[in-house]
């Protein structure tokens, strides 16, 4: 809407004067041709008019009061729109609205790449036992393994207070029973050998198996030598040790014989096997040597 225009006093007086000025100078000019009135006889108006009438003449009045304003003029038409104005500064952060309502699931990503691999969760419990599965088929045989551990297997046999005297002969036995044909086996005499009463004499005493000297790898034997013990001068009470292993000897019942008998280019002489003591015939079987 138009603002209302803006009159200055003057210009209000002008226009309440004017319209009674104008009446006075038709009042004039109605006056100066002298024409009767029908009221007032023939008598001219006076020179100033109806509005000096009665009154000497004298110069215009003083501007009267201003009157009130006039009522608002109608609303003038809407002028075009102005130009845009310039961009104010921005205003203060206004606070956070209120959270929205949840929009639709979006759709589902492409997967992403595989991550590096946990550690070992712990042990879980332990299952229910499950149905027992059908037989399977035998299958093809194994490599053969190696030789298993023997087990131990030995004897002795032992001769308290044995005294023999036989210069030539078998002296003791003991009985064995070999398990197996690719063993070996070990023997050994522990006691008193003595040799008396000679010069340059020897005896030998060694093993038999079978009543065979043992030829693999070679014969189990002891000897004892002596000089200067005729006319009773030297009995040589001694304990020996005589023990060797013999290999291929067949499994079963191995009769193990302890003997005595001349040295390789001797002759016989006084011998005496045992003697106040305990002696012993020591028998065990052994696994093969190696290669």
């Amino acid at each position: 809407m138009q603002d209302c225009v803006n009159i200055s006093p003057k210009t209000k007086i002008f226009w309440l004067i004017f319209p009674l000025i104008a009446l006075c100078y038709a009042a004039k000019n109605n006056s100066s041709g002298g024409k009767p009135n029908g009221n007032m006889g023939t008598h001219p108006y006076p020179p100033y008019g109806l509005c000096a009438y009665g009154a000497p003449f004298g110069a215009p009045g003083i501007p009267g009061i201003p009157g009130s304003p006039g009522p608002a003029g109608p609303t003038g038409i809407a002028g075009p729109p102005g130009p845009r104005g310039s961009t104010g500064p921005q205003g203060d952060k206004g606070n956070a609205g209120k959270p929205g309502n949840q929009g639709l699931p979006g759709q589902q990503g492409h997967s992403g790449k595989m991550g590096p691999q946990g550690s070992t969760g712990r042990q879980g419990p332990r299952g229910t036992k499950g149905v027992a599965g059908d037989k399977g088929s035998q299958g093809a045989p194994g490599l053969q393994g190696p030789p298993g551990a023997l087990g131990t297997n030995w004897k002795q046999c032992v001769f308290k207070n044995l005294n023999e005297g036989k210069d030539t002969g078998l002296i003791k036995e003991c009985l064995f029973i070999k398990k197996s044909a690719k063993t070996a086996l070990r023997v050994f005499w522990n006691g008193n050998l003595r040799l008396g009463n000679c010069h340059d004499c020897c005896r030998r005493w060694y093993f038999t198996l079978n009543g065979a000297e043992c030829s693999d790898p070679a014969a189990i034997d002891g000897i004892v030598y002596m000089v200067h013990g005729n006319s009773n001068k030297k009995y040589l009470y001694r304990p020996r040790h005589i023990e060797g292993a013999c290999e291929k000897v067949h499994k079963g019942v191995v009769r193990v014989g302890f003997w005595v008998g001349n040295c390789n280019g001797y002759g016989s002489a006084d011998a005496r096997t045992g003697w106040n003591s305990v002696s012993r015939i020591h028998v065990e079987e052994v696994p093969p040597p190696q290669a």
